[in-house]
């Protein structure tokens, strides 16, 4: 009769051992799975989402996640779009765990450069936020008119006005790290809200 409780305790103490043992090990196995995870995965896994993100500004943009490449993501916010390159971003509200693989190697490398030169060749209307850490911002109306490996240039016009020769105020060359966000046309500076 000893025996029999002797031997249940034992049996016992080993079940508990091969269940913490178990449980250690698929601890294990999702940490080195989440290791493997990059945003870019994060950003896919959360397409048609409704998120919120804080740029280097300070500004917050609230909308659906779109399109993400490896270095950008589209948010619909209302009639406007945004394109923001993840290098302005400081943080990120309501992601979820979902994350998925790029499903081609096209996908994977869509850079900065790839989504601008889309948006030079519709000769798109465009608010450039730039990266500035004072006050609201700095933000400038124009089209794109060429784009580099590491910059772009944008033609200035007024806001609402074709790019024509005649109303071209400036030509600047901006780098892709001065970038904060571009904003479709129809986005004045009420675009993007500061906390």
């Amino acid at each position: 009769m000893r025996w029999n409780s002797l031997f249940d305790d034992l049996e016992a103490q080993f079940s508990a051992g091969r269940a913490l043992e178990k449980e250690s090990e698929i601890t294990d196995r999702a940490r080195i799975e989440l290791a493997g995870i990059d945003l870019g995965d994060r950003l896919r896994g959360a397409a048609g989402a409704e998120i919120k993100i804080v740029l280097v500004d300070g500004s917050v943009i609230g909308g659906v996640l779109g399109h993400s490449g490896s270095e950008w993501l589209v948010l619909t916010e209302g009639a406007r779009q945004w394109l923001v390159p993840h290098a302005s971003v400081l943080s990120y509200q309501g992601l979820g765990k979902v994350a998925l693989k790029p499903s081609s190697r096209i996908q994977q490398s869509l850079g900065i450069a790839s989504a601008l030169r889309v948006l030079s060749r519709d000769r798109a209307e465009l608010v450039v936020h730039l990266a500035v850490r004072t006050g609201d911002g700095y933000k400038l109306h124009g089209v794109i008119d060429r784009v580099g490996r590491d910059h772009f240039d944008l033609a200035v016009v007024p806001h609402g006005e074709v790019r024509r020769a005649g109303n071209i105020a400036a030509v600047l060359t901006i780098p892709f790290g001065s970038l904060a966000a571009l904003c479709s046309g129809g986005a004045m500076a009420s675009g993007a809200r500061s906390n």
